[in-house]
């Protein structure tokens, strides 16, 4: 069996830090280095991203969007990027958000995940509201493979909290519960180590809080930056756990482009950030909370995750 990811996570941040950087070429990223929005400059944007990132960080994270939406040529430009980090020694996480049922989601995990892929990542994040248990190919090859799923279980936009804050029957939340079977499937699957199916954990909420040593998985720790989360926000948030977590940010060091050393310096100063506050345990001060605050809601109808 291949060595897991959680393992190769550990390598890389004891080396780079546990910083993601998410290679995310938006229209107006691309405008904004002075690049059109053609294939061209989406080809350009991979060159200048690789150089920047190899050996600065040790994981990466494209949002597939941003190539699917140039058709073909976006997602032949997505493969080389996916194949040339991976070959220079990245982790590669794949933002796709992917999640059905049936063969539909055996067709994704063969895209994606273990030998054959058509586009193979280290990493993939899934949507889990068609339910976990529909996932059974994911989680299979991921195994398989010492590949990582990473389910959205509590997302960093406040749209998201009247799905994953509702309650079930039992009083228990849906990110609860989703981070409780998680947890029961890492048992199973890695019985005491880190185990294949981690989750996508915002850390621009803290209360109410959430069993994140339980999952016995990884986390990704989107919203650093641009969507208001900073470093302290996520040393608060994972300190009980702060060796499993993968922050993630985009925007805020895609700023500095298409300059490749002004790109490896923003960087290398929020990878150097990440490892300090990471290791010097949580900070003091009160929780940080999404604004406005968001009630919790009351118990509903059964939802089966």
């Amino acid at each position: 069996m291949a060595e897991a990811f959680a393992s190769r996570f550990a390598a890389v941040r004891g080396t780079l830090g546990p910083l993601v950087w998410g290679l995310d070429p938006s229209q107006a990223v691309l405008e904004a280095w002075g690049l059109g929005d053609t294939d061209d400059d989406l080809d350009r944007f991979v060159d200048i991203v690789l150089e920047a990132a190899v050996g600065t960080v040790g994981l990466v994270k494209p949002q597939s969007a941003f190539y699917e939406r140039h058709g073909w040529r976006g997602i032949r430009a997505l493969g080389r990027l996916l194949a040339e980090a991976r070959a220079s020694g990245l982790l590669v996480i794949l933002d796709a958000k992917r999640g059905d049922v049936g063969s539909t989601n055996d067709a994704y995990a063969e895209a994606y995940l273990g030998a054959g892929a058509a586009l193979p990542v280290d990493a993939l994040t899934v949507h889990p509201y068609l339910g976990l248990g529909a996932m059974g190919a994911f989680v299979a090859r991921a195994h398989a493979s010492g590949s990582c799923l990473l389910v959205v279980t509590r997302s960093s936009n406040p749209e998201g909290r009247a799905i994953q804050g509702a309650l079930e029957p039992s009083g228990r939340s849906v990110e609860d519960a989703l981070l409780a079977e998680i947890g029961r499937l890492n048992t199973t699957l890695a019985p005491g180590r880190i185990g294949p199916i981690g989750a996508v954990v915002g850390p621009t909420l803290v209360q109410p809080g959430l069993d994140l040593v339980g999952a016995q998985g990884l986390f990704l720790a989107p919203g650093v930056g641009a969507q208001g989360a900073t470093p302290t926000d996520v040393a608060r948030v994972f300190a009980a756990c702060p060796d499993r977590v993968m922050p993630s940010a985009s925007r805020a060091l895609l700023d500095g482009g298409p300059d490749v050393s002004r790109l490896r310096d923003t960087a290398a100063a929020l990878a150097a950030e990440f490892r300090q506050v990471l290791a010097a345990g949580p900070p003091p001060g009160p929780a940080h909370t999404l604004e406005p605050p968001l009630p919790r809601p009351q118990p509903h109808g059964e939802i089966r995750v």
